[in-house]
């Protein structure tokens, strides 16, 4: 287990986050005091089925729009997972 102050925290975290996820463990310090810790999440509590991340927009309604919003929405998802 790593000890992390939170100022380095703040500037790695998502490498931090990373790391966690692949099963490092870091303890947080505030002025050298442990306060909080980062782990891997309990793989029996998160659920993913088969279709994660797969998930389509539907109008809730047909109303003046013709549906042009969703193609606005999706757009701009497909954006957003082009840049990550």
């Amino acid at each position: 287990m790593k000890q992390i102050s939170i100022q380095e925290l703040k500037r790695r975290l998502s490498a931090i986050v990373s790391e966690a996820a692949e099963g490092e463990e870091y303890v947080i310090t505030r002025h050298k005091r442990p306060v909080a810790r980062v782990s891997p999440a309990d793989r029996k509590h998160l659920q993913q089925g088969s279709r994660f991340g797969k998930g389509n927009l539907k109008p809730l309604l047909n109303a003046k729009t013709k549906g042009q919003y969703l193609q606005i929405l999706t757009e701009d998802r497909a954006e957003t997972s082009e840049e990550h």
